[in-house]
């Protein structure tokens, strides 16, 4: 299969996903315009009966019925996942809200972060002692000591309309607050790389034109900078995308914890698990896509190398 078509059925199945996902979410936030809150757009029941009746048919054929016994299993597949991908829909919205504001709010502190741990002084050891601190304690330790240890659940809840209609509880703010902490130390370090990888002539020609050295660092080395971080942002990005599963320690309603709530409703474990990382997978595509589009976007000919992401043992 050529580049192109990889490109074209990829597309095409993420449209199709974002498609269904989009009318899922509007269906639901709007008290069911389409079908009942949390009910399947069609009906399973025919898919499941349709299944029943292949697997019927093939038992009295023996041998050569393998066809029909596939074609039963992949009904039923398709009918339980029918019936399930509602209860995992407003999970995995969660699991994309956790993710995009956990990179983009972290972004906002690793910026700052990258550039004192390399033109700073004092902020230098300070910028350090943070990275090291949050690199080196478990995410899952990190959501503990935010939701159970410190008084941020109790003053998120007091804010209005906190938990109310479509505003998240107070957990989903802790874990976001988790999230972009944690980010943030990972990406400072990966801006970290890519300003050392702009040549540091550059800023001295900065402050030669008379720029400050914040306005150099600002509008020279920066953008330059920003687009070699772009294949570690990517790799960021697809460990916030399954990271978010430890969300649900905390209470978080995203795409595990629901997995894991209909499992126990039907004790379907490995299925329901199989689902949830049907969605992930198209989850991780999509976060993969999107931040190729901005790559290609941004690129400038000659600029934009790539700085090592985290490696499997983070």
């Amino acid at each position: 299969m050529s580049r192109n078509t990889q490109t074209v059925v990829r597309n095409g199945i993420l449209t199709v996903f974002w498609a269904w996902f989009g009318a899922r979410l509007l269906n639901d936030w709007f008290g069911g315009v389409v079908v009942p809150v949390g009910q399947p757009f069609f009906d399973p029941q025919p898919v499941a009966d349709a299944a029943a009746a292949l697997r019927d048919t093939a038992a009295g054929l023996g041998p050569v019925a393998a066809p029909l016994d596939v074609a039963g299993d992949v009904l039923g597949s398709a009918s339980f996942a029918m019936q399930y991908l509602p209860d995992l829909a407003a999970g995995a919205w969660l699991t994309v809200v956790l993710t995009t504001l956990g990179i983009a709010f972290g972004v906002v502190l690793a910026v700052p972060l990258a550039a004192a741990r390399v033109y700073g002084r004092v902020t230098r050891w300070v910028s350090l002692a943070f990275i090291e601190l949050i690199r080196g304690t478990p995410l899952l330790a990190q959501l503990f000591v935010l939701y159970y240890a410190l008084p941020l659940s109790r003053w998120i809840a007091a804010v209005p309309f906190v938990g109310s209609g479509v505003v998240p509880a107070q957990a989903v703010w802790v874990a976001i607050v988790g999230f972009t902490i944690n980010s943030a130390a990972y990406q400072a370090e990966y801006i970290r790389g890519s300003i050392e990888g702009v040549d540091p002539g550059q800023l001295t020609a900065a402050r030669a034109i008379g720029l400050s050295q914040i306005q150099g660092i600002r509008y020279v080395v920066l953008p330059q900078a920003l687009r070699f971080a772009i294949p570690s942002w990517t790799n960021e990005l697809v460990y916030l995308v399954k990271y978010s599963s430890l969300a649900s320690f905390i209470t978080v309603a995203e795409l595990y914890h629901a997995a894991e709530a209909a499992a126990y409703e039907n004790y379907r474990f490995l299925d329901l698990f199989l689902l949830a990382a049907v969605v992930y997978v198209l989850l991780v595509l999509s976060a993969t896509t999107t931040m190729e589009w901005v790559r290609k976007r941004v690129a400038i000919p000659g600029v934009g190398g790539s700085a090592s992401g985290r490696t499997s043992a983070d």
